[in-house]
């Protein structure tokens, strides 16, 4: 990323908030922060409509400084940001004075309630409204740089799913064999978390999952949870030995230098009964159907419609992401920064696609006691259709 990248998306904060009719922007947020900065330090970024934007950092400020794109200073004593607000910003602050509240945003999808009741004492004659979606849609389109970021992570995670077959056998537990593949992408650089922006959702590295372990209902939003190792970790690898002829589900991402990248592939140890192979190239059917209407312009809805009909078509309806009162109402989701970015491919997203979405795409079915199983890809929209930016190779992989 180059310190041109973070001044542009600042400016384009700037225009959207025009557009809107708002006088400025709080950022607080660690991942939204790193977005319009190029850092991750603790503080307040403010964004007036017009003008330069100051990062205010509590914590560490020479690092913001060697790392930040824009201008920084030190917090100090939060009692007094209002009036250093006022301060700095005079003349936006002193043309709201006169004739009406002044008008900020704040990413209200992730700030803490009592962390807005800090800003609204500190700032008790400003009207605050909801910025995040103004903030999601800008971060929803990726330059040239980001998708760099996520054709590495693929890059990574695509010779941690070979490695992952060299070391898979019968007997081996989940565990096991998701903390080799771990291993293996930390080395490649791996950061060691994959960011969520959903309240209580979580994510670990991902999901890899055997037989009815990974059919195991979860608070988790995606169409296979896992067992996980307890109540206290309800989703991803359990304990259990990966047996022969069941689905083994590699749903499993990686994240370089900030972005990630999320694919799943689905591996045997034999050979599986038909019905799940039927499952499986049904899956592979979809995604290839979606594939042909990526382009700029299709809406986000008929994609989701499009893979409901395929799927009540081949009479896999009740197992379509996920079974009964678990499915998940969704085909796929952008990826960058987080693993649950705009657009969602979802009944009511009337996003129409534009070049530089990058969206996860992954059809998968569930049988109870069973197992998973289900592909998926990342792809980036592009002015004439669309790049796949995963590289792991498919099919239904028998070991």
């Amino acid at each position: 990323m180059t310190l041109k990248e973070n001044v542009l998306r600042i400016q384009r904060l700037q225009e959207r908030l025009r557009q809107s009719r708002m006088d400025g922007c709080m950022i607080t947020q660690n991942v939204d922060l790193y977005y319009f900065t190029g850092s991750m330090q603790t503080g307040y970024l403010f964004v007036p409509c017009d003008g330069e934007a100051i990062f205010f950092v509590r914590r560490s400020v020479v690092r913001a400084q060697e790392e930040s794109a824009i201008t920084v200073e030190a917090l100090g004593s939060f009692r007094s940001f209002g009036k250093r607000l006022a301060e700095v910003f005079s003349p936006l602050f002193q043309q709201a004075a006169g004739s009406r509240r002044l008008k900020l945003a704040a990413e209200f999808d992730v700030l803490p309630v009592q962390q807005l009741m800090r800003l609204q004492n500190v700032l008790p004659d400003v009207e605050w409204v909801d910025g995040s979606t103004i903030v999601r849609e800008l971060r929803m389109i990726k330059s040239a740089s980001e998708i760099a970021c996520i054709k590495e992570a693929a890059r990574v995670i695509d010779l941690a799913f070979e490695h992952s077959l060299g070391i898979l056998k019968p007997g081996m537990t989940e565990l096991e064999l998701m903390a080799g593949i771990e291993q293996f992408i930390r080395l490649q650089g791996h950061i060691g978390v994959m960011r969520m922006r959903g309240y209580n959702q979580e994510v670990i590295t991902g999901m890899v999952g055997a037989g009815d372990a990974a059919a195991t209902p979860s608070y988790f939003d995606g169409p296979a949870g896992g067992r996980g190792l307890s109540a206290a970790v309800p989703q991803s690898v359990s304990r259990r030995p990966i047996q022969a002829n069941e689905p083994i589900l590699l749903d499993v991402g990686c994240c370089i230098d900030g972005y990630v990248i999320d694919q799943t592939r689905t591996v045997v140890i034999g050979d599986l009964p038909e019905d799940l192979i039927q499952a499986y190239d049904t899956s592979e059917q979809i995604l290839r159907s979606v594939e042909e209407m990526l382009r700029p312009g299709t809406v986000c809805e008929r994609l989701y419609m499009h893979s409901l009909l395929m799927a009540h078509d081949a009479g896999l309806s009740g197992h379509y992401m996920g079974f009964g009162d678990d499915q998940v109402k969704f085909l796929g989701h952008g990826i960058g920064l987080e693993i649950d970015e705009l657009p969602v491919l979802a009944k009511g997203f009337s996003y129409p696609l534009q070049q530089g979405m990058v969206i996860a795409i992954e059809p998968k079915f569930t049988f109870p006691q069973r197992g998973v199983v289900g592909i998926e890809n990342s792809y980036a929209i592009t002015d004439a259709g669309f790049e796949k930016l995963t590289v792991t190779r498919e099919g239904l992989i028998r070991i």
